[in-house]
């Protein structure tokens, strides 16, 4: 069990794992998240900046959400997120499909696949060899 304080508000809280706020920010957070989420559902074409003010959260918050894949863009949005790898702008998540198909590719060929090992083959004169016991 590991003590530590609360990033949010400071206070100290037993922490499992990597978590970095205690029970109640995270309750926080995730009313704020609910706030955020049905903001969009009736505002579909907002801006970052826009939902930001309107549900105070800051935009660096409503970023991690998105990469989370927890929220995306509409399609008919002009907005988005740059690809961590290219740069190319993306509606959800961290990477670009493009990118995400070159690094499964690039994984998959990292992969020391099983090789069948194929029996010898003996020449004809070893076969045809009288044995004996």
């Amino acid at each position: 069990m590991d003590v530590r304080n609360c990033k949010s508000c400071g206070r100290l809280f037993n922490s499992l794992g990597n978590q970095r706020l205690c029970q109640a920010c995270i309750q926080a957070l995730e009313d704020k998240f609910q706030d955020v989420k049905r903001y969009l559902d009736d505002h579909k074409n907002a801006s970052m900046d826009e939902v930001s003010r309107e549900n105070d959260v800051p935009v660096k918050q409503i970023k991690q959400w998105i990469r989370e894949e927890r929220l995306s863009f509409s399609d008919s949005s002009m907005e988005g997120i740059d690809c961590e790898k290219c740069g190319k702008m993306i509606r959800t998540g961290r990477f670009c499909e493009a990118c995400k198909k070159s690094m499964t590719n690039d994984l998959m060929s990292a992969i020391d696949r099983p090789r069948v090992i194929e029996p010898e083959k003996k020449s004809s004169r070893e076969r045809d060899r009288m044995r004996f016991l």
